[in-house]
């Protein structure tokens, strides 16, 4: 995806040394925009390997609106293994407290509780939340189902009132929803980009999520575009990315979904991809905490 290409390369050559939380320097721009079209293929970067399975078990895990990352540990995703409910353990860079993080299976109220439960009082990974708060992707998938042209299908992952509990607090903590021309736009916003980590797996994320919605409301598929805010590049993996500018990209895949019925019941191992055929993965090492 060269939109992905281009906004590495404008960052590598006019992004501004910053200092941060994580004590690994990055080189940051204020604000992108990353822009796809659905018919051109899945963004699936080609010019590394990404995981398609650990994105797909984590929106699954979204979409269901949990919290326990034992969840996602027992289908062999440990992206969130090092996070935890902040009224837990309150986040601490010191080994202890790591360990400690590292041990709690309660995430707190995370990006799928605010999409499935945003108002509620949260307690917890193990209590029932049904038809408690607002189930906001219910009630985006209803508008879509019977006013497309709505321009207020928007789910918000920032709320305000439990932002300090959340075991991070949201990075991609919004997004819109448009019909054009029978097509499902996506658009998502994020106030901090983990460029070389975490942005190519957002990506695959919202145009799976854009892939789903368009299923679940029988429109085709338009354009993926994210609103990017603090968009960085630590400073450890500049020499990853550049291995990244010096290969060519090839073509994108497809995704296919079996047995579809309905977006609340999909499960990852639903969807592949079809003809992905990347460059080798590089080792960025562990994301920055």
């Amino acid at each position: 995806m060269r939109s992905y290409l281009s906004i590495v390369r404008e960052i590598l050559v006019a992004g501004d040394y910053k200092e941060n939380r994580t004590g690994i320097p990055t080189y940051s721009t204020a604000g992108a925009t990353f822009e796809h079209d659905m018919s051109l293929g899945f963004p699936l970067l080609t010019t590394k390997s990404v995981p398609l399975r650990l994105i797909a078990s984590e929106l699954e895990f979204f979409i269901k609106g949990l919290t326990d990352k034992k969840w996602l540990q027992d289908r062999n995703n440990h992206i969130w293994d090092e996070w935890c409910w902040q009224l837990k353990v309150p986040y601490g860079h010191d080994k202890e407290t790591q360990q400690k993080m590292f041990e709690e299976r309660d995430l707190g109220p995370i990006y799928g509780y605010q999409w499935r439960n945003f108002g509620a009082e949260y307690d917890g990974f193990d209590k029932d939340y049904s038809e408690k708060g607002i189930d906001q992707l219910e009630n985006l998938i209803g508008a879509l189902k019977t006013n497309p042209n709505d321009r207020r299908m928007i789910v918000s992952a920032w709320n305000p009132n439990q932002v300090d509990e959340m075991a991070l607090p949201p990075c991609h903590y919004g997004f819109q929803v448009t019909v054009t021309d029978d097509k499902l736009n996506l658009m998502w916003n994020q106030r901090s980009v983990d460029t070389a980590l975490g942005l190519p797996f957002n990506i695959a994320s919202y145009g799976l999520l854009l892939h789903l919605l368009a299923k679940e409301t029988g429109f085709g598929e338009g354009r993926l575009v994210g609103f990017l805010g603090d968009t960085h590049i630590y400073e450890n993996h500049i020499e990853g990315l550049g291995k990244q500018l010096s290969r060519v990209p090839k073509d994108l895949p497809n995704i296919e979904t079996e047995n579809f019925t309905s977006i609340f019941d999909w499960e990852y191992t639903d969807s592949k991809v079809i003809g992905y055929e990347p460059h080798g993965q590089i080792n960025f090492g562990k994301p920055a905490i």
